[in-house]
């Protein structure tokens, strides 16, 4: 499987995972939380800080918004109608710039999930390391295709999608030449169950179609993208917010700073752990066997001639001389000099 630079980061199997800060909306369409947020996310060593590139135009029919005149979807309250909250938390294409200068500035990566053409174009002027597909577009052939033909890396959420719509969504993918794909498992519920997460579709996805898999969570607490990370999970893309308790759509179901920063270092340490397939015992082991293995030793008084029988014998730490697995080499041997019960048998002490 080939890894896949992010970033002037490679990711993919051996590698830590990518850990991407989804501010969204989080911003509530204000520039100075935002920049807050992305200060935040620096410091707690994500690699880089996610937004959502769409207007009141490109994501939503004037039926829904007549429909949501108050905003039930979350349990959050909320101000106004589902219009008037698009209407305030959409990024302008000047906020977009603004915040990928801030993010150059900062030195972590700045990338959005499209919702049209036009904002597709955007993010390749802005030069993104890649672009992120949302679940509710894997079965959105034109939008693929078009996000397909910027030839960047396509971070493709599969929430909500079967196995047979993942396969034609990577195919007309694949189709417009790019081949620089990174699955995301995802549970397009805020926040599932445990039961129907089942990450084990981690592993699952990349060994089904031979790309680096990673986790979009939106689950609460840390535990669910640390268990991703033991899974092999090439990249984490997870909610942030500076406080649960703002109004907003995904504030409630977002880490916080303080979580945010055990992910990342948590994460690379589990990714560091989980090493390889081949077993090896490393030379810190291969010095503890002295001490914590057993070597024989014998269980009475001998004296010099005496032939070794197996009642004369017994195996105790430590493990610097003759191991119990050596016992045959041992037996009907003659000792060379007196020996007292306790005392650890050695090469020399025999005939």
């Amino acid at each position: 499987m080939e890894k896949i630079e992010l970033g002037g980061k490679f990711v993919g199997p051996g590698e830590p995972p990518y850990i991407i800060a989804e501010i969204g909306a989080n911003h509530n369409g204000d520039m100075d939380l935002a920049r807050q947020m992305i200060d935040a996310a620096k410091d707690c060593g994500c690699h880089a800080v996610k937004f959502q590139s769409w207007t009141p135009e490109s994501l939503i029919a004037r039926e829904e918004y007549d429909r949501n005149q108050v905003f039930t979807d979350s349990p959050k309250k909320h101000f106004g109608s589902l219009r008037e909250m698009v209407e305030t938390y959409y990024l302008r294409e000047d906020q977009h710039r603004e915040l990928k200068q801030y993010c150059d500035k900062k030195g972590i990566d700045f990338c959005s999930t499209p919702f049209s053409p036009e904002e597709v174009d955007l993010l390749a002027e802005l030069d993104v390391p890649f672009i992120k597909v949302a679940s509710m577009d894997i079965n959105n052939p034109d939008l693929l295709k078009y996000v397909a033909d910027r030839q960047k890396p396509v971070l493709l959420s599969t929430g909500m999608a079967t196995l047979a719509e993942i396969e034609k969504a990577v195919q007309v993918i694949e189709a417009q030449g790019n081949h620089c794909i990174i699955l995301l498992h995802c549970i397009a519920i805020y926040p599932p169950a445990h039961e129907d997460i089942h990450l084990h579709n981690i592993p699952m996805l990349a060994q089904a179609f031979g790309y680096p898999a990673g986790f979009s969570d939106h689950s609460i607490g840390v535990s669910i993208p640390l268990a991703a990370a033991a899974l092999g999970a090439c990249v984490i893309e997870k909610h942030f917010t500076l406080d649960k308790d703002m109004p907003g759509w995904d504030h409630d179901i977002s880490a916080d700073p303080e979580e945010m920063k055990t992910i990342v270092e948590e994460a690379e340490k589990v990714c560091t752990a989980l090493g390889g397939y081949r077993r090896t015992v490393s030379a810190a082991e291969m010095e503890k066997r002295k001490k914590f293995r057993r070597s024989i030793v014998l269980t009475r008084n001998l004296s010099a001639g005496h032939v070794l029988q197996n009642e004369d014998i017994t195996f105790k730490r430590p493990g610097m001389s003759i191991s119990p697995d050596e016992k045959a080499y041992v037996l009907g041997r003659r000792l060379a000099r007196d020996l007292a019960e306790d005392d650890v048998l050695r090469w020399e002490d025999l005939t």
